[in-house]
């Protein structure tokens, strides 16, 4: 006889999910302990959400689907959030939960909720497996689409019976389900290419799609062959890296002035794996000149032309697109245009004001003098998980992405708090790499516990929490006069990584932060700077104001 939960853990050992994000819950004791058996990496955490948030986070720096596990009721919805970040990422979660008995379900049963109904709104694929004898067909099932076409995230809810259960002959071992790669057809290629040619002012948009297609030996030729200016943006950040002498740095006009002034000036677009969303203003005319032309490539047909009229839509894998275009321009180098010095000039302009804003030495600190001095004092390869916020955003535009796969952004959801499950799956993946956490003092509380998960895996990165003792975007956005909800404890953050067995200090000038950043990376332990700053608009809620101003 074979238990469900064998049944479960052959099946995921199978399609390559073995480790395994959790949290522990009754309907998971027997499916954990065969796993453990099976010698399966689990990582328990504090709670359902950050459970979530760090399997989609593992998703994306791996560009495998993973697999968390919580169980059902409260541990199911706590983990929606974490879902529903996964799905609109694009990132491949296949999300279980436990449940009540199959046999007790409409019964009043303790923890009896329509579990795949709760998921479905916000998943690509729901369903609830009915039995042991189905366990390695739903899994495969939930795996074949997640990573079918634009990858999202999957639920499956197993009723705690399916797990126990067992039956008296196991189905056949799986076959893993193959991700296609379609290519561009050769009639894009050429009307690619003949717009690009036609264009005086072009730019390259690259998004997540070049990260998911491991592009970025593609995306460097493409570039190099036809210097075109490139902004990155999402998961394509640091694939080419800031420093290469045709990136132009991140592709959201709210953090980079540059890229809004060279956008509203471009004459075509080239959007390679980029849905033209909210973070390209759904392709208005506040950032896009109406006359300028798009070619957009993604693999997902319905985001060609969904928010902005394409001249050329290429529903294609962006690595297969870019080889097509490679090959046809051949070896010989397209010429520059004299476009690419105005663009460097603006990003020239753009640096300067960032320095200029850097320049304020007072106390408490400014976000961008603070930024500035903690640029001179990283190690080299030092990948980034972001948090949202006022005092991350002046980060995200001053700090260079230079690492492939390390700027480990929230996602569209925006779901603040999540940078610590986030780092904790960046610091598993890249044990060798130093490893930064940027957050502010309010998104910090909302996972605050997976403190102790860093602590009891021993993961030694980073946490630099700016702490203002608010809700510095919204008391921005508020006006700073007669706030309401915005303000919060000047907390010792440091002292609470302590208490859950870190270390940290507090930083008050600008003299401190080289020297604590030294011993913060040289202690070999999760370590929490708790830096005093003072409340300053970034550049995103200057273009957030901005924003809302009429059209001229």
């Amino acid at each position: 006889m074979t238990t469900g939960a064998e049944l479960f853990v052959e099946a995921a050992r199978e399609l390559g999910l073995t480790r395994i994000f959790t949290l522990v819950g009754d309907h998971l004791n027997e499916v954990l302990r065969e796993a453990a058996r099976r010698n399966f990496d689990i990582v328990d955490m504090r709670h359902e959400s950050a459970v979530t948030h760090a399997a989609d986070a593992w998703a994306r720096i791996t560009r495998r689907p993973a697999l968390a596990l919580v169980t059902g009721g409260p541990g199911h919805t706590n983990s929606l959030t974490g879902i529903a970040t996964a799905n609109l990422a694009g990132s491949p979660l296949i999300a279980v939960s436990g449940g009540c008995a199959g046999a007790d379900r409409g019964r009043q049963a303790f923890q009896d909720i329509d579990q795949a109904g709760t998921a479905r709104p916000i998943v690509k694929w729901a369903a609830e497996a009915p039995g042991p004898a189905q366990l390695p067909f739903f899994l495969r099932r939930a795996y074949a689409e997640a990573v079918a076409g634009r990858m999202g995230a999957v639920h499956l809810t197993i009723p705690v019976d399916a797990f126990t259960g067992s039956v008296r002959e196991a189905p056949p071992l799986l076959t893993r389900p193959e991700r296609a790669a379609p290519a561009a057809t050769p009639t894009d290629i050429e009307r690619a290419i003949a717009l690009l040619k036609a264009a005086r002012k072009p730019v390259v948009i690259a998004g997540s799609g070049v990260w998911w297609a491991q592009a970025g030996d593609e995306l460097r030729a493409f570039a190099e062959l036809t210097s075109l200016p490139v902004y990155t943006i999402t998961m394509a950040r640091g694939v080419l890296p800031d420093d290469h002498p045709l990136s132009m740095g991140y592709a959201d006009p709210a953090l980079n002035r540059a890229a809004a002034a060279a956008f509203r000036e471009a004459d075509l677009f080239l959007v390679l794996g980029k849905r033209i969303d909210y973070r390209l203003a759904l392709g208005s005319s506040r950032v896009f000149p109406p006359a300028a032309k798009f070619v957009q490539v993604d693999i997902h047909p319905r985001e060609l032309g969904l928010n902005r009229p394409v001249d050329l839509g290429i529903c294609a894998d962006v690595r297969a697109a870019l080889r097509g275009l490679i090959d046809f321009i051949g070896k010989r180098p397209w010429p520059e245009l004299d476009w690419l010095g105005r663009v460097r000039e603006l990003r020239r302009q753009w640096r300067d004001s960032l320095d200029a804003a850097a320049r304020d030495s007072s106390a408490p600190l400014h976000p961008a003098a603070f930024f500035a001095e903690l640029s001179g004092a990283l190690p080299p390869g030092i990948l980034y998980s972001w948090d949202g916020g006022d005092f991350a955003h002046w980060g995200r535009a001053m700090l260079p992405a230079l690492e492939p796969g390390g700027w480990l952004r929230l996602g569209p959801l925006g779901t603040i708090g999540a940078s610590l499950p986030n780092a904790i799956a960046l610091k598993m993946a890249h044990p060798d790499r130093p490893v930064m956490m940027i957050t502010g003092d309010g998104a910090l509380g909302f996972y605050i516990a997976e403190l102790d998960t860093a602590v009891r895996y021993k993961l030694p990165f980073v946490i630099v929490v700016g702490n203002d003792a608010g809700w510095g975007l919204e008391r921005e956005m508020q006006g700073k006069e007669n706030t309401v909800a915005v303000e919060l404890r000047r907390t010792r953050y440091d002292v609470v990584m302590q208490g859950f067995g870190g270390e940290g200090e507090t930083i008050d000038s600008l003299d401190q932060v080289r020297p604590a950043v030294e011993r913060a990376f040289a202690s070999g332990r999760p370590y929490l700077l708790n830096v005093n700053i003072r409340g300053a608009r970034s550049p995103f809620t200057d273009w957030r104001f901005a924003m809302r101003e009429p059209v001229a």
